[in-house]
Parts: structure tokens; sequence; C-alpha cells
């Protein structure tokens, strides 16, 4: 049996603001056909794509059973079809199970999310509570974020200049991200000065609404020399859903990105993350959140998130060279795009984002309030 899934090619559009002009339909095609013309995959029923994996949401896309709308543009008629909703970062736990078990061996994985389709992403985020005590009080991902924030903050001593240099850091790696959401550079003063949103928050802390689309092959280990000569190779997935409500909660426990990682980390063979692993991706939707994630895949020490910060920890362990989460992903696609940055980087291709002698890089990416779903993904260089 194979131990490790092969990414064969990804392909994306470029993070933007607002695709009025583009249907979610042609978002996906843009990048269909790049990873067709890639890797010459075809769909045979013999050897071909068999099994064809989607990320999407209803509500983002104002209709029930949003996969039922690009099946005929992701090729998915008479084969396998699977939607993931909520992080896509689970599509490839998805499909590594797949093909690790022998039930498959070729997979496309594709998603696509319109945040600016909706009036408000806060009330697609309130439904994810429950009707009769959460969502009559208007809890949404921002507000319980902020909730976490401030529990974060005294426990770690982040402080407000700190997020805002999170912010600025951000903003800057994004601009060298040709895929990157085309944000304004801003200083600390102007991210210090911005209206507070959910206190502590303010809304520079905040992700901002995106659109976006990306595809990707997967298959397995012994077919990957038939789509590319340059596969980079997930070696590792983790999971894990801490408890609902948010009072049975410690906010700033990290209980369940601790456990992701762990599971992440024994499945691929790592044993001290801090020198095994060159690259760290983490889904910041907000500020605060990259020191807390950074203590929960074990590159900063419990309750020193502010230190670290001083210390130099974003630049020593390259996280978010990307620009991260933070600079513009949609929420359900932040994973699949940390995990493309990490693809760019182990196979040499993310330009002057390149960081040398990369041999691992890990993805996060979390999703229900306050980081409640956790996954952590582990992936490997040729020849890493």
């Amino acid at each position: 049996m194979d131990k490790r899934l092969a990414v064969c090619a990804v392909a994306q559009i470029k993070n933007h603001p607002n695709y009025h002009y583009l249907r979610f339909q042609n978002m996906l095609l843009e990048c269909f056909e790049p990873i067709l013309e890639q890797t010459k995959a075809t769909f045979d029923m013999e050897t071909g794509i068999r099994t064809i994996i989607t990320c999407s949401d209803d509500v983002f896309d104002a209709r029930t059973i949003s996969d039922n709308g690009i099946t005929d543009v992701v090729g998915a008629h008479f084969r396998g079809e699977e939607k993931i909703a909520q992080e896509s970062i689970n599509g490839l736990g998805y499909a590594m199970a797949c093909i690790l078990s022998g039930h498959d061996d070729v997979i496309l994985f594709m998603g696509h999310c319109k945040e600016s389709q909706g009036e408000s992403r806060r009330m697609v985020s309130n439904l994810a509570y429950d009707p009769f005590y959460c969502r009559p009080l208007g809890m949404d991902y921002h507000n319980v974020a902020a909730l976490q924030a401030r529990t974060y903050m005294e426990k770690s001593q982040v402080t407000d200049e700190q997020m805002a240099k999170i912010v600025v850091r951000s903003r800057k790696n994004g601009a060298k991200n040709p895929y990157g959401r085309e944000n304004k550079i801003v200083d600390e003063d102007e991210v210090l000065n911005s209206p507070l949103y959910s206190d502590p928050l303010r809304e520079l802390h905040l992700y901002p609404v995106t659109d976006w689309a990306f595809g990707m092959l997967l298959c397995s280990e012994v077919r990957a020399e038939e789509f590319t000569t340059n596969p980079v190779w997930i070696t590792g997935y983790g999971s894990c859903m801490d408890r609902y409500f948010i009072g049975d909660r410690d906010l700033a426990s990290n209980f369940s990105l601790k456990n992701a990682a762990q599971r992440a980390y024994a499945m691929a063979g790592i044993k001290y993350p801090r020198e095994e692993i060159q690259i760290f991706e983490l889904g910041d939707q907000a500020a605060y959140q990259l020191p807390l994630w950074a203590e929960g895949v074990g590159i900063a020490d419990e309750g020193q998130g502010g230190k670290w910060l001083d210390e130099g920890g974003m630049e020593t362990f390259n996280v978010n060279l990307s620009g991260g989460q933070l600079n513009g992903n949609p929420l359900l696609l932040g994973g699949a795009a940390r995990v493309i940055e990490c693809y760019y980087q182990l196979s040499h291709q993310a330009g002057e984002r390149q960081v040398k002698n990369v041999k691992r890089a890990v993805a996060q990416a979390a999703t229900g309030g306050a980081g409640q779903h956790q996954a952590v993904i582990v992936m490997e260089a040729q020849g890493g």
C-alpha cells in the first residue's frame, strides 16, 4: 500500500475582492483547463480521473446542493463526485483516505467561493450556531473570534502593536504573491488607528472579503510519474474537533490544533517540527491567530506568543510568506491556499518568495467559531 499522496499539479485564479463579471463556473474553468494541460490527464474510465472532490458552500453560493451547479465544469458526470463543505483542507484528507486505501488512484480536487455575493459573511457564519440560544444573540465567527482574541492576548501577552505588525507584514508578503489579493500597503499607525470592529479586533485585523477558485491533480505514489516529473508529497494529515459551545471550551488552549498537529506529525514521522520543517502556512483569519496557531503547531512555546513575535518567530520559521489568509482568501478555501503555497515552495516555483533548501512544509487551517475544528497537513519535496 502507498504511504503518501502525490500533488502533481495545481492551478488557481488570483484572489480578488469581487469577481462580479465571472460566474463561479467560469472561475473553476480557468483552473480546470490548466490542470489538464499540465498533466495530460484524461477522464478515461480505466486509467483516468474517476473521482472528483469539490469544495463549496450552499450559503455562499445562495443555492442548495452547491456542487450540483458545477458537475459539468469539473468533469464529474457519471463519476464519483464528493463535496466538502466548510474547510477545503479536509478535501485533501478525504483524497488521502481514498487513495491510500486503494479505492482510487487519481483524483481531481477543485474548489470555489464568492464571498462577495453575500450581503454579509457574518450572517453566513451566524448559521453555524444553534437556533435557540446563540443565533438570537448574534453570535458569528467574528465576534466569537473577538472573545478568543481577548482571552489569548491576556494569556500570551500579545499586544495591539504586535497585531499591527502582523497585518503590515501580511500585506507586504501578499504583494509578492502573484495570486495574492491586491490590498493597500499599510503601516502600523494605520492599523492601530483603524476602527474597532469587535473589541479588541480592529477592521484591519480581519481578512478581507475575497473571491477565489483553485484546482489540484492528486494521485497515488506509483502513478505520479505519469503526470509530473516534480511531485510534491503529502505525508501526514490530522484533524480534530473541539466542543461546540464556546462556554465549554478554553478558547486559548489550542486543544484541537495540538491534537491535529500531533496526528499529522506522527503520520509523517516528525518528532521535532522546529528542526524538521522549513515552511509553515497558518490559517490566520485574524491577526491574533497567527501566534496562537504557532503555539498550536509547536513552533512557539505555550503562552509565549508575544515573546515569540518579538524574537522574530515569524521570520525564523518562514510563516505565511504567501501573505497568509489575513491578506485575503475566502473563508472555506484558506486551507487549500496554504497547501498551494507549500506546493510552490517545495517544487521550487515560489519566485521571489522561494526559501532555499526546503524539504518539508506544514499547512494548517481552521473552521468553526474560534478555530473549533483544526486540520494540519505535512508535505515533502521530491527527494526530501
